[in-house]
């Protein structure tokens, strides 16, 4: 029999969104673990689930499927952050996904895969999603691209065992390892051309419910995310301003973060550096460029409430993008309103 209490609580699977709720997602270690399985003993956990991504312009597909396919070249992405540097038990993120064009359906047609592992002490998630997004093309120019677009992903929670207890049989604690499955979706509208792009997208639409035996669940909420930037060519230099922002919300609490970059492109080199700030949680330095066609990006999130510097937050996101035309004579040029 499952427990009839419902204690709703944010989890340490979210970042603070805003002054109600002072501790970050990346809260670290065995007081969240605590926090969190004092509240599994009869419980059903809502949890704001998403990872939050400092570099989020360059992680554009994660947020929204409506991504998928919009520029017709082939998009590669890897990122990995670790949060909370220096605490035992800290979360870690890996994520890998891919998207393109389907041809064969037509141009205006894209597709995407992906896979995202996050874990956080003893709890860990797997997440894989398929894409798919229709374009509209249109302007004088025909670069400006409206594309809508619907996800569909498979989610596993596990919850180890493996933790040292002062009493072993605290029922709040799982004896051994547990896990349960659901199926996710989400949507999404993008709007891009060369000098700006914006985004909007729902992730967790069905707020799917993770049973984990007969004791354990997970009630993920609707995510709801707002996204744009801009580039800003400076006259007569080699260098583009790229502010973008994200504001995000599970209509409960909200989480604000406004960035800017200064892009250096002249021949083949290509360089930037930016800051990145959110109320009341904090602040991001960013550093990356394009070698060899492909772009590496590093970026260190430092809060501003009771973390030292020191344990702030690391994340490296590798971006490849090509055209798909393998037949086109000479080098391909890796440029794209996706990349930074």
């Amino acid at each position: 029999m499952k427990c009839k209490n419902d204690i709703r609580i944010h989890c340490a699977r979210c970042m603070m969104y805003g002054a109600k709720y002072r501790d970050t997602r990346r809260c670290a270690s065995m007081f969240v673990v605590f926090i969190i399985l004092m509240s599994f003993s009869c419980l059903s956990l809502q949890a704001q689930w998403d990872v939050q991504w400092s570099d989020y312009s360059r992680m554009k597909s994660f947020f929204n499927p409506a991504v998928s396919g919009t520029d017709g070249k082939l998009n590669v992405t890897g990122a990995y952050s670790l949060q909370f540097a220096g605490y035992d038990n800290a979360p870690q993120t890996m994520y890998v996904g891919a998207d393109m064009p389907v041809y064969f359906l037509g141009p205006r047609h894209g597709g995407g895969v992906s896979f995202m592992t996050d874990k956080i002490g003893i709890f860990s998630t797997q997440k894989i999603s398929l894409q798919y997004a229709y374009n509209f093309i249109f302007g004088e120019k025909k670069n400006t691209h409206l594309a809508v677009g619907v996800q569909g992903a498979m989610l596993t929670e596990n919850i180890s065992s493996d933790v040292e207890l002062a009493d072993p049989n605290d029922p709040a604690f799982p004896r051994s390892k547990v896990d349960g499955n659901g199926v996710d979706m989400g949507v999404g509208v993008y709007l891009s051309n060369p000098k700006y792009w914006v985004s909007a997208s729902v992730l967790h639409l069905t707020a799917p419910l993770l049973e984990m035996g007969e004791t354990y669940e997970v009630q993920l909420s609707r995510m709801y995310y707002l996204m744009g930037g801009g580039n800003i060519k400076l006259k007569n230099t080699p260098l583009t301003l790229q502010p973008s922002f994200l504001i995000q919300t599970d209509l409960q609490s909200w989480r604000e973060d406004i960035q800017c970059k200064v892009k250096y492109e002249y021949e083949e080199r290509l360089f930037y550096a930016g800051i990145g700030f959110s109320p009341k949680t904090s602040a991001t330095l960013l550093l990356g460029g394009e070698f060899h066609g492909i772009g590496i990006g590093y970026s260190y999130q430092i809060y501003t409430q009771g973390i030292s510097m020191i344990n702030g937050s690391h994340e490296l996101v590798i971006n490849y993008i090509t055209d798909l035309d393998l037949f086109k004579k000479g080098r391909n040029r890796h440029k794209s309103v996706r990349f930074l």
